[in-house]
């Protein structure tokens, strides 16, 4: 089926499946940067090889996100095609599922954690953001889309976490106060197709957000109103859908060249710097991804070794996870893991890059165990 022509939700259903100067590697002088990472090679850094545990309880339906909880090393969430949402604990041993979010009548399409791990907010296909207690599993607060439609996509604004910023189907954005259950005044904007990805900066003065028609728009964040103005728009691909949208938040204060990872359906995972205060973007690398028809994801790595360059990490729909080094011109790919038997849609990493987690288009997410040496 082509998600072009149908609907997201069936699409959804379906698929768900040397450093110069400006480059993304921060200083040599970043040297606090780089005891924080560690002084190895890079292929030393990202050799994930062992399965630490396998999570099932999705089988079956896709989990089109798995998600580590902010600063933790074994609190991790991930929203599945059957309407629930798994929050998960890898230590003590054996790892467990804590809580299940039930609440939605629909697949959940994306989730988000609060900064101090106490709130996540989900959207569903079922016209829904639900905000949600991870103590204790309840359904605080259950917010009815602004314009009755499938809301597809959510991001917390990183500053005031009382903010949300919501994606429909019908092209719009929403600035939504979890407090309150209403729209923020002046918070919403239209795009040229299904919303499907979004991304603020670390400041979050800037938003970014990808349709499924293939453009990526910047929104200046208003702080004090929560007022949305946009400001830039990219046409990646005519009609191929941006799937996920990361901005980078390095560790260190001396990174220059903020930039942008996004997954389109292009067969490329794309890299952009961040040009200007408004979130102009120019296109920097290319990576070579299998994504045609799968809403895949990727996530830059929290921290780098700074001496040997910076990597990347992305899902694929050859069933294999891929670490790309940013810096390298030739032969990008650092490392590949094997496992899964569906295209891989999300991976997260814990704060400190001990363990990585994967999802896929049958519900199966694999805890990956950094190699021991």
């Amino acid at each position: 089926m082509d998600y072009r022509s149908g609907g997201w939700a069936l699409w959804l259903m379906l698929c768900l499946t040397h450093r110069a100067p400006g480059s993304l590697v921060p200083t040599p002088l970043a040297e606090a940067s780089r005891a924080m990472a560690g002084d190895t090679t890079l292929s030393e850094n990202y050799a994930f090889a062992g399965m630490y545990h396998i999570f099932d309880q999705h089988v079956d339906q896709a989990v089109p996100k798995v998600q580590f909880a902010n600063d933790d090393k074994h609190l991790l969430a991930c929203c599945s095609l059957d309407g629930t949402i798994s929050v998960c604990q890898l230590v003590p041993t054996p790892p467990a599922v804590l809580q299940t979010l039930r609440g939605h009548n629909g697949p959940v399409s994306d989730f988000a954690w609060s900064l101090s791990n106490d709130i996540i907010v989900s959207t569903s296909l079922d016209g829904s953001m639900c905000i949600w207690n991870t103590h204790d599993g309840r359904c605080i607060r259950q917010i009815a889309d602004p314009d009755s439609a499938q809301m597809l996509c959510c991001t917390f604004q990183p500053i005031n976490n009382n903010l949300t910023v919501v994606g429909n189907s019908k092209h719009n954005i929403h600035g939504v106060n979890i407090s309150t259950g209403k729209k923020v005044k002046g918070g919403s904007s239209k795009l040229t197709g299904r919303v499907l990805s979004l991304s603020f900066d670390s400041a979050g003065r800037i938003l970014w957000a990808g349709d499924d028609r293939g453009s990526i728009f910047s929104f200046l964040f208003d702080m004090a109103t929560g007022k949305l103005t946009k400001a830039k728009r990219l046409v990646v691909s005519e009609g191929s859908a941006i799937t996920s949208i990361s901005a980078r938040s390095w560790i260190s204060r001396e990174a220059r060249d903020p930039s942008l990872l996004v997954n389109a359906c292009i067969n490329k995972l794309l890299l952009y710097r961040v040009v200007d205060n408004e979130g102009a973007l120019q296109l920097k690398r290319t990576f070579p991804v299998q994504q045609m028809s799968h809403a895949l994801g990727s996530i830059f790595c929290p921290l780098m070794s700074f001496r040997q360059g910076a990597c990347v990490v992305t899902g694929s729909e050859d069933m294999c996870v891929y670490f790309f080094d940013v810096e390298r011109a030739t032969k990008a790919i650092v490392n590949k893991l094997q496992g899964h038997s569906a295209a891989v849609l999300g991976v997260s990493f814990n704060c400190d890059e001990s363990l990585l987690a994967s999802s896929d288009a049958k519900g199966m997410v694999i805890i990956w165990r950094r190699e021991q040496k």
